[in-house]
C-alpha cells in the first residue's frame, strides 16, 4: 500500500460505501422483522429497497460522499442523521396517502429506524478512525506548500500539520521578495522551512510534486496575486488563496473553512459529489446505448481500413487526461502515419498522409467513435474539452493563458468549442486561444442540461463541417 493508494480509489471506495449503506439498511430491517417473529414478505422487501435506494439519493442531495477529512464527526453525524430522517418523513407521507402504512407494524418500523440510524453513523466513526490512523501513518496524504511567509499563511500550515487525520501535508513554503506582510524570519522556529522562490513552486507544481498551493498574500498584493496565479495555470495543481481578495478568471471558485482558517479555491472542478456521479451515469447510459447502435457501422469502418492500406485499424494517441494524467485515446486509423513525437504535424486540408477511407473519416468525425470505449473506461467523458497531442500541450500551455486548466474535468468526445466552429485544426494562436475560451467556459458553467445541450447540437450540426478533415 502506498501513499496514494487510497486517493487513487476514491471513486471506488465511494462505491463501497453507497453498497456498505444499503446492505445495512436491509440488514438492519430484516433483522428487526426476524427478531419480532414475523417473516419477511415481498412488502417488506421492498420497503427495505426503496429506502435503500431513497438514502442514496437524499445522501447525494447533502453531498454525503465527498471526502470529510476537513470536517468533524459530529458534522458528518448531522448529515447523515438529516438524510435518514428526511427519507423517514417522505415515507411517512406517501404511506399516509398511499394508504400503505397500515400494513406495517409500528414497532418494526420503529425499532428499524432508530437502530439504523446507529449504525449508520458507527460504521463512519468507525471508517473516519481508521482513515485517521492511516494518513497519521502517511498513508492517504497529500502534499502542500504555502506561497508567501505570513502570520495567516503560518498559521494554515500549523493547523494542516497539528492534524494529520486531515491528510494533507505541508511541505514547506515558498517566498515572495518584497511582500508586504511577509517576513521569513518567521520560520525560523517553526518545523517547515523554506523550500524557494515563487519559480521553484510553479516548477514543483509542474513535476507533479505538489497537490495543493495555497497563496497566503495580503489584499495589496493583488497584482502578484494574480501573477501567481497565471503562471500556475500552466499546471494542474489545486490551487487555494487564503485571503477574500477579488481576482479575475476564476474557475469554479468556492469557499472552503479549515478549522478557522478560511480558503478561497480559485481554480477547481465542479463536478464532484453528486455531480460527478450524474456525469458518469450520463457518460455510462449515452455510450452503452450508442456503442449498441453503431456497432455494426465500426465493423465496417474496421473492414474499409484493414482492405484499403497496411496498419492497425484502431490507433491509440497518448493524450493528458483528467488533472494532466496521461491515457491512451482510441480512433480509428485514417493516415499512413501518426505525429506523437516532439513536433506535432497537424492534419492539413490535402495532406498526402491522409488515406481515401480516412479522409470520410475526418470529414465526418466517424473517427471518433471508438472513444465511447474510452468513455466506458472511464478515461474521457462524452461531453469535454477535446484532448490535444501531449506535443501540442506543451507548446501551447506557454503560450495561452489558463490552457492546462482544460485538464481539470475529463477530455470529450464533444464539448463547448467543437459545436460553436472551434473544431478541427489550429494552425493559428488565435484559433488556439479561441478553443480554450470556450472549454473554460464550459468547465465554469458546467451542468447536466449544458451536457445535454451540447450532445444535441453535436447530432444536429456537430458530425461534419468545413474545419474538418
Amino acid at each position: 500500500m502506498g501513499q496514494g493508494w487510497i486517493r487513487s480509489h476514491q471513486s471506488s471506495l465511494a462505491a463501497v460505501y453507497r453498497l456498505l449503506d444499503g446492505a445495512l439498511i436491509l440488514g438492519a430491517l430484516f433483522t428487526c422483522i426476524t427478531a419480532f417473529g414475523h417473516s419477511i414478505t415481498t412488502e417488506w422487501v421492498l420497503l427495505g429497497l426503496i429506502a435503500a435506494v431513497g438514502f442514496a439519493v437524499m445522501a447525494e442531495s447533502v453531498d454525503l460522499y465527498r471526502s470529510w477529512r476537513a470536517d468533524t464527526y459530529l458534522q458528518m453525524v448531522a448529515y447523515t442523521a438529516f438524510a435518514w430522517c428526511a427519507l423517514g418523513a417522505v415515507l411517512l407521507v406517501l404511506g399516509y396517502f398511499s394508504k400503505t402504512s397500515v400494513g406495517y407494524s409500528r414497532l418494526i418500523v420503529g425499532t428499524w429506524a432508530g437502530s439504523t440510524l446507529v449504525l449508520l453513523c458507527a460504521w463512519r466513526f468507525g471508517l473516519r478512525q481508521l482513515l485517521f490512523v492511516l494518513r497519521s501513518r502517511g498513508f492517504n496524504t497529500r502534499s502542500a506548500a504555502v506561497i508567501g511567509v505570513t502570520e495567516a499563511g503560518l498559521r494554515l500550515a500549523r493547523n494542516l500539520n497539528n492534524e494529520p487525520q486531515l491528510g494533507i501535508r505541508v511541505q514547506g513554503f515558498y517566498s515572495v521578495p518584497d511582500c508586504a506582510g511577509c517576513d521569513q524570519s518567521m520560520l525560523e522556529l517553526e518545523p517547515v522551512k523554506l523550500l524557494g522562490s515563487v519559480e521553484d513552486a510553479v516548477a514543483a507544481a509542474r513535476a507533479g510534486e505538489l497537490d495543493l498551493v495555497y497563496i497566503a498574500l495580503p489584499m495589496r498584493e493583488e497584482q502578484r496575486i494574480a501573477d501567481i496565479l497565471q503562471a500556475l495555470a500552466d499546471t494542474t495543481v489545486t490551487v487555494h488563496l487564503l485571503t477574500d481578495l477579488f481576482v479575475s478568471n476564476l474557475l469554479h471558485a468556492r469557499w472552503r473553512q479549515v478549522g478557522d482558517s478560511s480558503l478561497l479555491s480559485v481554480y477547481d472542478t465542479p463536478i464532484e459529489g453528486l455531480n460527478s456521479w450524474l456525469k458518469r451515469l450520463e457518460d455510462l447510459l449515452l455510450s452503452s446505448v450508442i456503442l449498441l447502435l453503431i456497432s455494426p457501422l465500426m465493423l465496417l469502418i474496421a473492414a474499409a481500413i484493414k482492405l484499403t492500406s497496411p496498419g492497425p485499424v484502431i490507433f491509440k494517441q497518448h493524450r493528458y487526461g483528467l488533472d494532466g494524467r496521461a491515457i491512451k485515446v482510441w480512433k480509428f486509423r485514417s493516415m499512413t502515419t501518426q505525429d506523437n513525437g516532439d513536433k506535432v504535424v497537424q492534419a492539413q486540408k490535402g495532406d498526402a498522409r491522409i488515406t481515401p477511407v480516412g479522409a470520410f473519416l475526418r470529414r465526418t468525425s466517424l473517427d471518433e467513435l471508438p472513444q465511447f470505449i474510452n468513455v466506458l473506461q472511464g478515461r474521457m467523458s462524452i461531453v469535454g474539452p477535446r484532448p490535444h497531442a501531449v506535443a501540442h500541450n506543451e507548446e501551447y500551455r506557454q503560450l495561452v493563458s489558463g490552457y492546462m486548466l482544460r485538464h481539470k474535468v475529463k477530455p470529450g468526445i464533444t464539448g463547448w468549442a467543437q459545436v460553436n466552429g472551434w473544431r478541427g485544426e489550429t494552425d493559428t494562436l488565435e484559433k488556439m486561444s479561441k478553443r480554450v475560451e470556450h472549454d473554460l467556459h464550459y468547465i465554469r458553467h458546467w451542468s447536466l442540461w449544458l451536457d445535454i445541450r451540447i450532445v444535441l447540437m453535436t447530432v444536429f450540426k456537430g458530425f461534419t463541417g468545413k474545419n474538418a478533415y
